[in-house]
C-alpha cells in the first residue's frame, strides 16, 4: 500500500480497519480516540496530527514506512 495524500491513506485505513473487523467505534475505542475522528481521518481530513495517526496504526498492528517515490 502507498498513499501520497490524505484522501488515499483514509482509505488505506478504512480498508485495513474493515479487514480487521472493526467498526468505527470500536477502532476508536482501541485507539483512545472518538469515532467522529476516526471518520474524518478515514475520509481523508487534511491535519491530522501524527500522534492520533501514530494511534490509529497501532491499534491496527500497522506502522509507517518511508522511501523514495517510484517513477
Amino acid at each position: 500500500m502507498s498513499a501520497r495524500n490524505s484522501q488515499q491513506l483514509g482509505n488505506s485505513l478504512l480498508g485495513f480497519r474493515k479487514e480487521a473487523g472493526f467498526s468505527q467505534a470500536q477502532l476508536g475505542e482501541k485507539a483512545g480516540l472518538k469515532q467522529p475522528l476516526v471518520s474524518a481521518i478515514e475520509l481523508g481530513a487534511e491535519r491530522t496530527q501524527l500522534a492520533t495517526l501514530f494511534k490509529l496504526l497501532s491499534a491496527l498492528g500497522l506502522e509507517i514506512v518511508i522511501r523514495k517515490r517510484s517513477g
